[in-house]
């Protein structure tokens, strides 16, 4: 289980099995994910969005990363807006995992491989992600990644036709 997972920087190949992914678990992400357009939910609207992720990794501005799993592509992984300059040298952590693949311990373990790659290969300082308050499985991952709560963002994104709160945590990469 634990050892099967890697990460790796996402390919416009992965495009097919990540709409697969998305289209089966739309409702289980419902309640954690804003509304998507329809395109969101297709090959084609997969791959353009993994093409300006890509845009974004040689811009500097973004690590998207794919979470692999006995050579199948099983979720996601993203550091998204990396401020590297020496006084910031921050990134902003969001992953899923396939309902076929969750509590099987692969958002742990790419969040602790993610983390590396902020480290070793970004230069980061600051870890920082945001979960929804009721979202208590992935509040375990980042805690059992070192992360902890810093603050509550009021009505930070909208769900479900509400504007929701969403709990702010933290990790320093060199602690």
């Amino acid at each position: 289980m634990y050892n099967s997972t890697r990460i790796r920087l996402i390919e416009p190949t992965d495009a097919a099995p990540i709409a697969a992914h998305r289209v089966r678990d739309f409702e289980a992400f419902r309640s954690w994910e804003p509304a998507q357009p329809a395109d969101f939910f297709t090959p084609e609207g997969q791959a353009e969005r993994i093409d300006k992720l890509l845009a974004g990794y040689q811009a500097g501005t973004v690590w998207p990363g794919a979470v692999v799993a006995d050579g199948q592509v099983i979720g996601q992984i993203t550091v998204g807006g990396i401020l590297p300059q020496p006084h910031l040298r921050r990134g902003s952590v969001g992953y899923w995992i396939s309902s076929v693949a969750q509590n099987q311990g692969h958002a742990g373990q790419a969040l602790g491989l993610v983390l590396q790659v902020m480290t070793d290969e970004l230069g980061l300082h600051r870890a920082e992600a945001s979960t929804n308050l009721a979202n208590l499985p992935s509040q375990r991952v980042l805690r059992r990644n070192g992360f902890t709560p810093y603050g509550v963002a009021h009505s930070s994104i909208f769900l479900n036709g509400s504007w929701q709160d969403g709990l702010l945590w933290e990790r320093i990469l060199s602690d």
